[in-house]
């Protein structure tokens, strides 16, 4: 059985080869406002069988105002019977357990989530039908936030854990009782984390924190000292449930990371990568199989929206960013002279439009000489002694965003989108005036970033002096002249994002790299020759659900790739050659 969010409760008796609604079952559940203001379904937020030997119980619950909050069926689903009693109308039943006694364990919580909780219980069921409220803390100031995860030891009847969601002061917690939940134990207080496999868990603080979000929960149905819980930043399990004093938590994880991927840099010199995360800031990467120690500081900003380097002195590294909730100016911007590994904040602002820079829209690029940096704030910024002073860019539109050439530090490139003009700096990037651009079309509106977090379209290769590439809704173009004129490329391939890598051996062009579709096919794609084919580089087995961010090529290693997902962290790949290619 499967409870959907808008497709009522789904039953197959066929080991999940096919699918059908469960007439017996009236309920579909309704939708509710999530985190950014969108009504969502809610639906069948749980469906579990009680796992006696011989039983035919199962239960369901129904995230609906105008329904029961739990149905029951004896006959594995044939029919169901609504529940009286039990949790109120004003909490939805989000998640449930049942021990080896047949007792039933319900959280709950006001909303869905996962933020915006306000309040919670926990539930309890026995077999003879009564239900008790066992909430853990019960005081009239407990702290704002639900309940969520819910494990039962299935081994020994009467033990469960419960965890906090949402609860951000004091911080998320987990709840144990021994007792089906007449009494109940914090397990906050006696919890420690080691994060060596993931060291960025630290968040620059002497401890990892016990996590956010606390969502999933499991206990080993065949070790009962062995439990796991999700948070909004990992897995961590413990074998140390029996323990009498402090129980120690790791984070459950080889390889995979739950993160979103916002901007990717792979600079011609230094580490082989630096990356730009949604949430936990970033990293330099000089590993690639390991988990970097030491995320982006100074300033700490949650998302970095953009990263740049300096074309003949990679070195000089800078990024731009925002924070979640309290805000900052765009003036907290940063950059490094040594690859990343340590920052330096950088600021730049123009008290007339201080106030409108407090979103994090401003992104900010190093010239290729790395003394003159730029920042596109309402009325765009340059400075050339690494922010000590700034004068304003004539002649780019407002929030105009610069584009270093990186052979030659004159050269300056942006887009103005509104006119349709292709931009160009021949003065360090002090003014800009329209080229030519011959082979663009009029209108380049296509090109313009939905948010602040798309990938940029214009790319300059730090090959060669004036190498673009510009990606025009899903068609590229070239220019080996600083814009003056261009070509279309790639015909064949409707392009969703792209980047340049190492050029082949013997070949002075870069490899071009799209995410998109070539010939009805939708995947990852190289060209290494030229405008004369593309090759598919992953296959229908690899596509990490195809929510992919940004990508970014490595001008090191022929034929790498990096993927940034959009939840499943940093993937990257080399090419498997199996004689001639």
């Amino acid at each position: 059985m499967f409870g959907s969010r808008e497709e009522g409760l789904q039953r197959s008796i066929d080991y999940g080869a096919s699918w059908q609604r469960c007439q017996a079952f009236p309920w579909s559940g309704v939708g509710q406002a999530d985190r950014r203001g969108e009504d969502v379904a809610i639906g069948i937020s749980f469906v579990i069988f009680d796992p006696a030997p011989g039983s035919r119980r199962v239960f369901a619950g129904i995230a609906d105002t105008g329904a029961p909050r739990i149905a029951m069926s004896a006959d594995g689903g044939e029919s169901w019977t609504a529940l009286a009693g039990g949790p109120p109308a004003d909490l939805i039943p989000v998640k449930a357990a049942i021990d080896g006694q047949g007792t039933l364990y319900v959280t709950c919580s006001d909303k869905a989530g996962p933020s915006g909780i306000t309040r919670g219980a926990v539930w309890r069921l026995r077999p003879d039908g009564g239900w008790s409220d066992i909430t853990p803390d019960k005081r009239a100031d407990a702290p704002a936030g639900g309940y969520m995860g819910v494990a039962a030891d299935r081994s020994r009847p009467g033990r469960v854990l419960v965890t906090t969601i949402d609860r951000w002061r004091p911080g998320d917690t987990i709840w144990h009782t021994r007792d089906g939940g007449d009494s109940w134990e914090d397990l906050g207080p006696r919890s420690t984390r080691d994060v060596g496999i993931s060291p960025f868990l630290m968040q620059d603080e002497d401890h990892a924190e016990l996590g956010h979000w606390l969502a999933g929960l499991a206990i080993d149905p065949f070790d009962g000292s062995r439990a796991a819980y999700t948070t909004g930043a990992t897995v961590y399990r413990t074998d140390e449930l029996d323990a009498k004093g402090d129980i120690r938590w790791r984070p459950w994880v080889a390889g995979i990371e739950q993160t979103a991927i916002i901007s990717l840099l792979s600079p011609p010199g230094g580490a082989p990568l630096v990356s730009g995360f949604g949430d936990i800031a970033g990293f330099v990467h000089d590993d690639l199989q390991v988990s970097p120690p030491r995320m982006h500081l100074n300033p700490h900003l949650t998302n970095t929206n953009n990263l740049d380097y300096a074309g003949l002195h990679p070195d000089v590294l800078v990024r731009s960013g925002n924070r979640h909730g309290d805000q900052v100016p765009t003036a907290a911007l940063a950059w490094s002279e040594d690859g990343g590994r340590i920052w330096n904040p950088l600021r730049a602002k123009l008290p007339a439009h201080e106030e409108q820079d407090r979103d994090g829209q401003a992104h900010v690029v190093a010239g290729a000489d790395g003394r003159t940096f730029a920042v596109s704030t309402p009325v765009p910024l340059l400075s050339r002694d690494r922010g000590e002073s700034w004068q304003a860019i004539a002649g780019l539109p407002e929030r105009g965003r610069p584009v270093a050439d990186k052979q030659d530090p004159r050269l300056f490139y942006a887009l103005d989108f509104e006119r349709g003009l292709f931009l160009r700096s021949e003065d360090h990037g002090r003014s800009f005036a329209p080229t030519t651009a011959r082979g663009l079309p009029a209108d380049l509106s296509a090109a313009r970033p939905r948010s602040r977090e798309t990938p940029y379209p214009l790319i300059a290769w730090h090959g060669a002096r004036g190498a673009l590439w510009l990606k025009l809704g899903e068609r590229l173009y070239r220019s080996t002249d600083a814009g003056d004129s261009w070509t279309r490329i790639g015909a064949a391939i409707r392009a969703e994002l792209f980047a340049l890598g190492r050029p082949a051996s013997g070949s002075q062009e870069p490899t071009l790299f799209v995410a998109g579709e070539f010939q009805g096919q939708r995947g990852l794609f190289r060209q290494a020759d030229g405008d004369r084919g593309w090759l598919r580089i992953d296959d229908d087995a690899h596509r990490w659900g195809h929510e992919y961010r940004v990508i970014e090529g490595d001008p090191k290693v022929f034929g790498r790739l990096y993927v940034g997902t959009n939840g499943r962290g940093i993937l990257y790949g080399d090419p498997v050659f199996h004689g001639k290619e």
